[in-house]
């Protein structure tokens, strides 16, 4: 017979529970870093911009193409839109107010997410800025200072499409 007192019973490795311990504690750990190390929120704010962007610049292509059509791209003129007037200078989409029927009309955008406002910067009209009501104390100055935004500036000719710029670096 053997002698089995020679035979080494002390084990190598992790026991189950030790193992079980250490993955609980990576779980907490992740659970804690991720969300700083993955913050998701200004990508979101972003692509909404850029989104902004693309509707304003569809509106405005759009009611140019119904301003063409009706012959009404030579000065201040006006057409309707949804059953609303919309105002034109040039063939373009006029500036105006903000939040008047001109952009309620032709653009679709949830004004419990986006705000609109001219913002006085250039010589005609100002441009109208949309920017996101991510601070309700926020104006369109302070939007374009902090770089996240949507311009819209008149167009000074009929053959000139209106500068539709977007801006998020400060989302």
């Amino acid at each position: 017979m053997k002698n089995l007192s020679n035979i080494n019973t002390k084990a190598k490795g992790f026991t189950l529970i030790e193992l079980v311990v250490v993955i609980v504690i990576l779980g907490i750990l992740a659970a804690t870093a991720a969300p700083k190390f993955i913050d998701l929120t200004s990508d979101a704010t972003g692509a909404t911009i850029e989104a902004v962007k693309g509707s304003v610049d569809s509106a405005t292509n759009m009611v140019h193409a119904k301003a063409l059509i009706s012959n009404n791209v030579s000065g201040a003129s006006t057409i309707t839109i949804n059953g609303a007037t919309v105002g034109l200078v040039d063939g373009w989409p006029e500036n105006g107010d903000a939040n008047a029927t001109t952009w309620g009309a032709i653009l679709d955008i949830d004004a419990a997410n986006f705000l609109s406002a001219t913002d006085g910067t250039t010589a005609t009209n100002g441009r109208i800025v949309w920017y996101p009501t991510v601070d309700p104390a926020l104006t369109a100055a302070a939007a374009v200072t902090a770089n996240c935004y949507v311009s819209y500036v008149e167009s000074t000719d009929s053959n000139i499409k209106p500068a539709i710029t977007f801006e998020t670096s400060g989302c």
